[in-house]
């Protein structure tokens, strides 16, 4: 299994990380992308990635934190080429259910993202919550560009993940898919198409049931790919299969 997307540098997880790593380990899981979130964070990121084989990571800015952390295209560029071990760029988009910043300036930011992951040939992981026309318009203003996808703890209307497929974006399922009141998001998932999606954690958040309530690891990963496999009627060994050659095709190819 990939864990493609969680925040190792967020606790409990980076005061814990030997055992937390211990127990991905045990489940089987052989890639884990540790994201970005601020400057603060992406300087914890650069060292996490070196602790063991598996973790990778990303550079990028949060929409929560657009307001305090203003980030270049250049600046992206520069730390993306300086390691080999971040392969991807974000997070970044729209979030406009918190609106923790600006909007002007989530935006601003969201399309400087987009830019670096353009000229620099790497996924972007896309945030998007009650923002879903501004951030398929914005996404679809690069699209003659092939921006690479990755839509993040996707939680959008199947509307959206129809348009998304326009630009072949890939989803990655969270743990919100195990939850009882997630019946549109299941079947949202249910119409994707195999070779689009990945799985994550987010952790520290969104544990999955049964651990719901509970600080989210990755080794929690395998409840996830489990109720995945049961809404796309296959296989837990063929959902695993095909979410972690996805992830592979879409970080490595």
């Amino acid at each position: 299994m990939i864990d493609s997307h969680c925040h190792l540098d967020h606790e409990p997880l980076l005061s814990d990380l030997s055992n937390v790593l211990k127990r991905s380990k045990d489940v089987g899981i052989k890639k884990l992308l540790t994201i970005s979130t601020s400057f603060e964070s992406f300087s914890r990121i650069k060292d996490i990635v070196n602790k063991d084989e598996i973790i990778y990571g990303t550079v990028g800015i949060h929409p929560h934190e657009s307001d305090t952390n203003t980030i270049t295209k250049n600046e992206i560029v520069k730390s993306l080429k300086e390691n080999p071990k971040i392969i991807g760029i974000g997070e970044t988009g729209l979030d406009y259910y918190y609106n923790n910043s600006d909007k002007e300036r989530q935006i601003t930011s969201f399309k400087t993202h987009i830019e670096a992951a353009i000229e620099c040939d790497v996924p972007i992981i896309v945030h998007s919550r009650n923002a879903e026309d501004d951030t398929f318009n914005i996404l679809n203003d690069y699209k003659g560009h092939n921006p690479r996808i990755l839509m993040h703890c996707f939680t959008g209307s199947k509307r959206f993940s129809e348009k998304l497929l326009t630009l072949n974006s890939y989803f990655s399922a969270s743990g919100i898919i195990t939850f009882k009141n997630s019946v549109d998001l299941q079947e949202t998932f249910r119409s994707l198409p195999l070779d689009k999606l990945l799985i994550e954690t987010d952790s520290p958040y969104l544990a999955p049931v049964p651990n719901r309530g509970k600080k989210n690891e990755p080794s929690f990963i395998d409840f996830t790919a489990e109720k995945l496999a049961q809404i796309k009627d296959v296989s837990k060994s063929d959902l695993i299969e095909f979410t972690s050659n996805n992830f592979n095709k879409l970080f490595f190819n």
